[in-house]
């Protein structure tokens, strides 16, 4: 199913890189907007678990969730 989170901290294209390499590999494509603000994360998340490690892998690389679109 796929999921749009708010996220805080992410400023640039290179943030948005850094989430895709860091995290493609463990949920598949994620797409990063740039153009709203807060910035939104797209992404294919199968359950309640992959949605908390998806959160809790965001805010180790310095991006946090703040809501969900």
């Amino acid at each position: 199913m796929q999921y749009q989170f708010q996220a805080n901290n992410i400023h640039c294209k290179n943030c948005a890189n850094t989430i895709k390499v860091s995290l493609e590999d463990d949920f598949g494509d994620i797409e990063v907007d740039l153009s709203k603000d807060p910035k939104v994360v797209t992404v294919d998340l199968k359950d309640e678990k992959e949605i908390e490690d998806f959160k809790t892998q965001m805010k180790e690389l310095g991006f946090e969730i703040i809501g969900q679109v």
